[in-house]
């Protein structure tokens, strides 16, 4: 991770890898924490493939679903590793996503505990990785983490 460039955090999830690797690929399930509580989400696409698109809408009042990403997996290792980018769009057109262009990189490793979940959400230059630091990565990234941690958690006590 290059500090100038990247964001990231980590957090220990009370879940197998294969229950928080659920939660990220099944549409129905990613739909339950990705976007931060109250709003909600909607999955359009999500072809977990090198060059599959990841494409999600959200819904602050549960009604009206406006775009939120439209996105390209890069790279699909099972169980492992999910990267993916809104610089290349659903159809792999360049794009110019609003607030920011990133990649992010999510790593499931096994833990004693359950899973080690990583995430670097690497950028192009220094002003677009402060911008989004400034836009609240952290907060953002930090309660979808939260929610999918709970979600797992929640799924592997069944």
């Amino acid at each position: 991770m290059n500090p100038d460039l990247d964001l990231g955090m980590e957090r220990i999830i009370r879940a197998p890898r294969a229950t928080v690797w659920s939660a990220w690929t099944d549409p129905s399930r990613l739909e339950r924490w990705w976007v931060p509580a109250p709003a909600r989400c909607r999955v359009d696409q999500l072809e977990l493939r090198p060059g599959g698109a990841f494409v999600t809408r959200l819904s602050e009042d549960g009604a009206a679903f406006v775009p939120h990403l439209d996105a390209c997996f890069l790279a699909v290792d099972e169980l492992e590793r999910i990267v993916f980018t809104n610089a290349i769009d659903s159809t792999w057109r360049p794009a110019q996503p609003a607030p920011v262009a990133m990649t992010a990189t999510i790593t499931l490793l096994d833990h004693p505990d359950g899973t080690d979940y990583r995430m670097v959400v690497r950028h192009g230059d220094p002003t677009a990785r402060d911008l989004h630091d400034k836009l609240g990565f952290a907060d953002g990234w930090g309660t979808v983490s939260g929610q999918l941690a709970a979600f797992a958690e929640g799924e592997a006590r069944r």
